[in-house]
């Protein structure tokens, strides 16, 4: 075990230096919140997916793989759609709103009161969905590295705090990167190892006709199978449009703002479409291995919740000596991109859209200097970084919700009553902006109701239940208003208008952003840490394994000094063209970098599509 102690501690010390070498790009607001818009697509869509999936794909979601076999699958389907969506348009449409966060898209579809209430509910309600991820990431540690939980969490938590602090946007998005072609790597020598101990495809196939299995392994479940309706096919179908809905609203803006244009948002999405496809075929049949192999030594090991220790339990089995120590690194890695949006995005919410309010209220009008904005931002992340690890100490301490229920209660108490007037704001282009009170409290009639027949009655509502009823007064409610449309003012008519007009707008980079040596310094630096990464793999080699376990740790290493060798060659494409003017202009007359807080300077958009 200790040669896993000493590779995470070494893989931990390559994150922090990558996320001070990224530093270095941080010069202003935009860059901290969204990396200057100057995101290329592959580092934009590794970050979203690497953002999507976390250790709480390896703990909660494996423990529905665990439990009912392919059943949790309806998520990640409704995962792999809403990729698609932003690949084929929804990505593109978003980057080129030119917002800065998501709250700005939020303001320009829905007006300021809106974008207050949505900033201040995302800075109390984000640290709980980080703060879920936290401990998830501290219960797969805890078990592989059999210690404590909490002083994991708060080693952790202080990590994860500490990076985010020093790096922004462009530490998150980087790290994403790295630990993406290391998870890609383990999860499937994980997946590849566990067929192999079972006997292959045919094997692995033919205990889903087991007895023992037989009744939990359906893909859709008989109501009462399991408790709360869960797996069942209301349960899959309102679970699917749950996730559906977070992820084609206005509220994923803040996956594709930080590339460079629309098109470079197309790619990202298609990237993050093709590793979800991926992922989804790999990551849930080592658990699910695990039932059918090891569920009795599994059980007698006595380790706390079963079914969320799965993963971890058969990559400690079936990995070589020294890449368990991987794996837990890569987990971390991961968790702090899921816990961007309760950090990197909210502090950029505060120092952008919440404390320039609050002057304005005292006629402190004048805009913030960019340094201030930038130390508001690494100060807010501290804080907030207290508040989440607090928040996850609590979700250690309470044992009646399973952690892959908890995401979706939470989702579906609030995430749905606040998400879903982002969904229809985005798709029902004359929708008043008023519209988003009656719509946002029609949906929370039947999420308050859930609790006084709870209290009254003492009925409890499933997931299922709530989250339909939800769904069903939210639709009544944006027909109503839509029907209305007509009372709308002129004005608002107007802007609404130019909304849509912005959004469907192709981003001019060369113009609104402006080329700069970060354009081809993001390779070098990211192919650099690629390089140390395989490197680090290939000193595993000398530790004890059997030839097959050396031919496996070589075979990682191999994947990741060659994705460095792509990056360099990609680099010094990007950089020679860099260095040439276009046919039509001298590049000596291009603008740097973007000028007020990352803002696109409103005289190079035309004026019909300013926001």
């Amino acid at each position: 075990m200790a040669i896993e102690y000493v590779t995470l501690a070494i893989y931990l010390g390559l994150l922090l230096v990558l996320g001070g070498m990224f530093a270095k790009f941080n010069k202003n607001l935009s860059d901290f919140a969204r990396g200057g818009a100057q995101g290329t697509w592959w580092l934009v869509g590794s970050s979203i997916l690497m953002s999507s999936i976390s250790a709480f794909t390896f703990t909660g979601n494996a423990s529905a793989a665990y439990e009912s076999g392919p059943s949790l699958l309806v998520i990640y389907l409704a995962n792999i759609l809403g990729f698609a969506m932003g690949a084929f348009f929804l990505g593109p449409w978003l980057r080129q709103t030119r917002a800065v966060t998501t709250v700005d898209v939020v303001r320009a579809r829905y007006g300021t009161s809106v974008e207050q209430l949505s900033a201040y509910t995302g800075l109390i309600l984000g640290p709980i969905s980080a703060a879920i991820q936290l401990y998830a990431l501290s219960l797969f540690a805890s078990t592989t590295l059999e210690l404590p939980l909490v002083p994991v969490m708060i080693v952790i938590g202080i990590i994860v705090t500490f990076y985010s602090t020093t790096g922004g946007k462009w530490a998150v998005m980087a790290t994403d990167f790295i630990q993406a072609t290391v998870v890609f790597t383990i999860t499937l020598l994980v997946c590849y190892l566990s067929l192999k101990a079972i006997g292959g495809f045919g094997e692995f196939f033919s205990y889903f006709k087991d007895p023992r299995f037989a009744s939990d392994y359906q893909f859709i479940n008989a109501p009462g199978d399991f408790d709360n309706g869960r797996f069942t096919l209301k349960w899959a179908i309102i679970v699917f449009l749950m996730q559906l809905n977070g992820q084609i609203s206005l509220t994923i803006a803040g996956r594709y703002i930080s590339t460079r244009d629309g098109k470079e948002a197309s790619r990202a999405g298609w990237l993050g479409f093709v590793l979800m496809c991926i992922g989804s075929a790999v990551w849930f049949i080592p658990p699910m291995i695990a039932r059918f192999l090891y569920e009795g030594e599994l059980v007698a090991s006595g380790v706390e919740k079963a079914a969320e220790s799965s993963y971890a339990f058969i990559a400690m089995k079936l990995l070589p000596n020294g890449m368990v120590g991987m794996l837990i690194a890569a987990m971390f890695a991961a968790t702090m991109s899921s816990m961007d949006t309760g950090l990197n995005n909210q502090v950029g919410v505060l120092a952008r859209n919440i404390i320039p309010r609050l002057r304005s209220l005292f006629g402190r009008r004048e805009p913030l200097d960019s340094k201030v904005e930038l130390r508001i931002c690494q100060i807010a992340t501290v804080c907030l970084g207290i508040i989440i690890a607090c928040y996850a100490y609590l979700i250690a301490n309470q044992e009646k919700v399973a952690l892959f229920d908890s995401y979706l209660i939470i989702a579906s108490i609030i995430g749905i009553p606040m998400g879903f007037p982002m969904l229809v704001g985005l798709w029902v282009k004359k929708l008043p902006k008023w519209s988003y009170f009656p719509v946002f409290g029609a949906c929370l009639v039947p999420s308050v109701w859930s609790f006084i027949d709870g209290k009254l009655n003492g009925s409890q509502w499933t997931i299922q239940e709530r989250a339909m009823w939800i769904f069903i007064f939210g639709a009544i409610a944006t027909v109503i208003c839509r029907m209305l449309a007509f009372k709308t003012p002129l004005k608002q008519q107007e802007e609404i208008k130019a909304f849509y007009t912005t959004m469907k707008t192709p981003v001019d980079f060369d113009k609104e952003i402006g080329r700069s040596p970060v354009d081809y310094e993001q390779y070098f630096v990211l192919a650099k840490a690629a390089f140390v990464t395989g490197t680090l793999v290939l000193l595993i080699l000398l530790v004890p394994n059997e030839w097959s376990g050396r031919l496996y740790i070589s075979g990682v290493a191999a994947s990741i000094l060659s994705i460095g060798l792509l990056l360099v060659w990609g680099g010094k494409r990007v950089k020679a063209r860099h260095q040439m003017p276009t046919a039509n202009e001298d590049l000596s007359t291009l603008p740097s970098s973007t000028t007020v807080s990352g803002d696109c300077p409103t005289s190079q958009i035309p004026e019909k599509v300013r926001l």
